[in-house]
């Protein structure tokens, strides 16, 4: 089976992108390099096509229910306009994804989720109506919409203007319907990259209009790969990285993100037996420029107590980060470790998260 194309593809290739396949869609992994895009973003502005990501919309009276059975945050204490951050999770606890929410109204909603796990909400969503006897058309927005990112510093000074309403005025994860150019779309101070920026979405015909202007006005066009360096510097866990079916939120350190207080929802009995688990997120730091790959083993001594899940030497702090699992044991800020990369066994410490935090 071919993969998707989001409406942005062939100004890619134009462009000279590398392309390669991801999470079922062909997407840009670098164009000018990894190193140059990371830099751009910190230091100004750059631009994403996050067209694989998917958008989902939920109306109607029982809407607020559904979600607050399927999230671990709160859904009824947000305000119209606002972005939450959550996990959906399985009955063991589990995480099936994590996802963005965002509140139009008291019984309008619609939810951003990892393209890898599009089908798969979907289908728990339709699952779930079905246990708790609600009512709520679920209708999937990605295959005609496009999404996009302007992150770094400038991204406030880039998008000002562009839109029919002030969307510098909106405070970090909020959002608002506008339009750009008279045709509707959906702007959130948003983003995957530890910096300020937004995010857009908005129908294929102006998308690319849309994309060009950003890119006129200085944005520099990035892929994947600064995408994955800067959420890495940002310790922004990755679904099948940091979190997966057999990760618990409070494993991957997410527990902020889970409110027991706000009532029932699937996964909080075990979430709440469970307190801790077996391994826990934790951030290391490298000697030297080596990077430690997802699967390189954590050894204390001779023993493997983990592996890492996410690694890369990154430009912007100019070391060697990543993050893996461990027993809690071996998890206090100072622990020492040893990495294994490609057989040998590299020194590494265990230190806080996260490793890079913009200035306000």
């Amino acid at each position: 089976m071919s993969n998707l194309r989001t409406a942005l593809y062939d100004w890619h290739v134009q462009h000279k992108a590398r392309m390669v396949p991801f999470a079922g869609w062909d997407m840009p992994v670098q164009y000018a390099g990894i190193m140059e895009e990371h830099k751009a973003v910190r230091a100004g502005a750059g631009i994403f096509d996050i067209s694989h990501m998917a958008r989902i919309s939920l109306d109607g009276p029982d809407a607020l229910r559904l979600l607050d059975a399927v999230f671990t945050n709160s859904v009824a204490t947000m305000k119209l306009g606002q972005v939450r951050y959550g996990l959906v999770c399985k009955d063991d606890g589990g995480i099936l994804d994590d996802i963005l929410v965002y509140r139009w109204a008291d019984d309008r909603f619609h939810i951003v989720v990892n393209g890898s796990n599009r089908i798969k909400i979907l289908d728990w969503l339709t699952h779930v109506q079905m246990r708790i006897a609600s009512n709520v058309p679920v209708v999937d927005h990605t295959l005609e919409t496009v999404m996009m990112a302007v992150q770094g510093p400038n991204s406030v000074e880039l998008v000002e203007g562009m839109f029919a309403d002030d969307v510098t005025t909106l405070k970090y994860y909020f959002g608002m319907p506008t339009t750009y150019q008279g045709q509707p779309c959906v702007v959130s101070r948003t983003g995957y990259t530890g910096e300020d920026g937004f995010e857009v979405w908005c129908a294929p015909g102006i998308g690319l209009t849309l994309w060009k202007e950003f890119v006129a006005k200085g944005a520099l066009p990035c892929g994947l790969g600064a995408r994955d360096t800067l959420r890495l510097e940002a310790a922004m866990p990755l679904y099948g990285h940091e979190l997966n079916e057999e990760t618990t939120p409070l494993q991957a350190q997410l527990s902020w993100a889970v409110k027991y207080d706000k009532g029932d929802f699937i996964g909080r009995t075990a979430l709440d037996h469970a307190k801790s688990g077996p391994t826990v997120r934790v951030g290391l730091e490298l000697e030297g420029k080596r990077a430690a790959r997802e699967g390189c083993g954590l050894f204390a001594g001779e023993s493997q107590v983990g592996s890492v899940t996410s690694g890369s030497f990154v430009p912007h702090l100019e070391k060697s980060i990543a993050m893996g699992y461990v027993p809690p044991m071996y998890a206090p800020l100072g622990t020492e470790l040893l990495v294994d990369v490609r057989g040998t066994k590299l020194p590494a410490k265990v230190v806080a998260m996260p490793f890079y935090k913009r200035k306000k």
